[in-house]
């Protein structure tokens, strides 16, 4: 099992994600999450903790195995175990998958890391009111 690193994050490491709003209707994206790099040890935690509370403790993510490079079958991430799964699927080649036993599924697009600002903007946007 990997651990995550558990020191505090530097301040200017704010998390860029967008949520769509709380519906009761099913989207296709829940919103947009756009990390620095592809190295999901040192991405993940930075997610998983900027998550809303209502979501949950998420157990289990799934990314897809081309776009992120290494993928551990768990880490430690705020002393909680998450497994992490890899799928190939052509379908899914930006997304991430994140799970919470009795709360949800909430799959949201990843903008790719090296995408500039002016770009990201409007996929993140696009995500957050459900037309990714």
């Amino acid at each position: 099992m990997t651990t995550a690193p558990q020191s505090p994050l530097p301040s200017h490491l704010r998390l860029r994600l967008r949520l769509a709003p709380h519906s009761g209707m099913p989207r296709p994206v829940d919103g947009a999450w756009w990390p620095r790099s592809y190295d999901l040890l040192a991405e993940l935690p930075l997610l998983l903790a900027g998550l809303p509370r209502a979501w949950g403790h998420i157990t289990s993510v799934t990314v897809n195995g081309a776009t992120w490079p290494s993928v551990p079958g768990r880490m430690l991430v705020s002393n909680q175990v998450v497994r992490l799964h890899r799928t190939l699927t052509a379908s899914a080649t930006h997304t991430i998958v994140l799970l919470a036993p009795g709360r949800g599924r909430w799959d949201l697009v990843v903008v790719p890391p090296d995408t500039t600002e002016e770009a990201a903007e409007p996929l993140m946007a696009a995500a957050a009111d459900g037309q990714a």
